[in-house]
């Protein structure tokens, strides 16, 4: 019966990273497909020095959206229906997590929360004040690349704040676009 399940897991796991790989309609241009797939993620990262508030689970976007080339919509699955972007659940994780990464003290942290049914408690890393709100959904919709906001996510170990996020640098952007300025759209 176990081998049984280590097989479903195995098929649905490839079927779930075959899908991932595959951009949800979104133009990517040649040449940056190129250097994506070029890229190996380096394995030993001193996390000390790097910027970005420490995670419980130190989760390298760098392997899973650089090396793997997962596409951000694979675990930020409400981009596109919600103004916040999500973070995957435990069992989207555990999907893939329950055949790879063994050994791993970072992927055995994972194991633990789920087996024990607890959440991760992720650190905030992008801040916005409560007065300020930042659809996810229109921007995608709107076909702004992640890389605007967040800078090249594939190439963080430890994701951080890549731009500032300040009222100055969204006006900037919104009249760069052509789009409204209006203090209504984003102070509600």
């Amino acid at each position: 019966m176990r081998s049984r399940l280590v097989l479903v897991a195995l098929v649905l796991t490839t079927a779930a990273i075959a899908a991932a790989v595959v951009p949800f309609g979104r133009a990517q241009d040649a040449q940056q497909q190129t250097a994506t797939a070029a890229f190996e993620a380096p394995v030993d990262v001193d996390t000390a020095g790097l910027p970005g508030p420490k995670q419980p689970i130190f989760f390298r976007h760098d392997i899973h959206a650089g090396q793997y080339q997962l596409d951000c919509q694979y675990c930020h699955v409400h981009l596109e229906l919600s103004p916040k972007p999500g973070i995957p659940s435990m069992a989207s994780c555990r999907g893939c997590h329950l055949i790879v990464g063994t050994g791993n003290p970072e992927v055995d942290k994972l194991r633990t929360h789920f087996t024990d049914n607890t959440a991760v408690e992720w650190e905030e890393v992008h801040y916005l004040p409560p007065f300020v709100h930042f659809p996810h959904q229109r921007h995608i919709v709107a076909g702004l690349e992640c890389v605007t906001c967040h800078g090249q996510v594939e190439r963080m170990p430890q994701v951080y704040q890549y731009a500032s996020l300040k009222m100055g640098w969204c006006l900037t952007c919104h009249e760069q676009q052509g789009v409204t300025t209006d203090c209504t759209a984003c102070h509600y």
